[in-house]
């Protein structure tokens, strides 16, 4: 398949590049500079253009933009600047998804879409929370509406905690733990929807080359696991105990709404659509998905 690819230099995008071009597959990188490769196409989100010819022949086009979320504080204009950098590349690709006929669309989101959830398990059925978090989900997924509309099977890839050995998540709390400084956070009892980076790019390819998958689709380890839980089992695999918890007045004092909603709250987010069509997890309990990924 030739694959059209947005957001191809983060974290999951890298990987997903290689992953592909392995399984055999043709990519194509979307780049917001003059394009200096043979594989790279230039487009411009804020002014809506995609370089002609780019989406001709193209079988799938995958969508991974936005700005960070959870690297900076949420100033007002960090929050403008989040919903700007999903809605407004989603948009774009959509449209021109419809425009040239791609049949496939498979478009970043997050289980943030669910607000907290606390306790209670939520699969692809489970309707929006509330929270800044959820708002966000809400217009990046209404964003890939044109796509829809014109016929194309569209994956919406409601993305969990990812964790990797070369970034994300994971590049924060390892020095942290090696450091005897873990610990959990609040009560603990918050779930933390995680998936290894391996489990997070096979589960796109999948949405990319599995005709009976479309709409939302959960990328979470298929075993839920609450922050304590977490904290367990990362101490384990750094080798370290994890004497200090964070109590959860301090979170919320010092990081405000975002500690509040991605530290203090989650999601016992389970990836129903996924499993029902046929997706196998490499990783099934996060345990194993922190030693890979510490390589312990």
């Amino acid at each position: 398949m030739r694959v059209v690819v947005a957001g191809s230099s983060g974290l999951i995008g890298t990987a997903l590049v290689a992953h592909l071009r392995g399984a055999g597959h043709e990519v194509l990188r979307l780049v917001r500079r003059t394009p200096a490769a043979p594989d790279e196409r230039g487009w411009d989100p804020p002014s809506g253009t995609v370089q002609d010819g780019t989406l001709d022949g193209a079988d799938a086009v995958v969508n991974l933009n936005g700005a960070g979320i959870a690297d900076r504080p949420w100033t007002g204009a960090r929050k403008q600047l989040i919903r700007d950098s999903r809605n407004v590349p989603t948009e774009v690709l959509a449209e021109a998804v419809a425009r040239h006929k791609v049949p496939v669309l498979v478009s970043g989101s997050a289980v943030g879409y669910y607000g907290d959830t606390g306790q209670v398990v939520v699969d692809e059925s489970a309707p929006s929370g509330s929270g800044f978090l959820a708002d966000v989900c809400r217009d990046w997924e209404a964003a890939a509406a044109p796509a829809v509309d014109a016929g194309a099977r569209v994956v919406l890839v409601r993305t969990g905690l990812v964790l990797s050995p070369s970034g994300g998540l994971l590049a924060m709390l390892r020095p942290l733990f090696k450091g005897f400084l873990g610990g959990r956070i609040g009560k603990g009892t918050q779930f933390m929807p995680w998936v290894s980076l391996d489990d997070q790019v096979a589960a796109i390819r999948f949405a990319v080359e599995t005709e009976a998958l479309s709409g939302p689709a959960n990328v979470t380890g298929p075993v839920p696991v609450t922050n304590a839980e977490f904290t367990k089992e990362m101490a384990a695999a750094v080798g370290r105990p994890a004497p200090f918890p964070v109590p959860g007045p301090v979170v919320s004092t010092v990081l405000g709404e975002m500690g509040r909603e991605m530290l203090l709250g989650g999601q016992r987010a389970v990836p129903a659509a996924l499993l029902e069509a046929g997706f196998q997890f490499r990783h099934h309990t996060v345990g194993d998905a922190l030693s890979a990924a510490v390589g312990s």
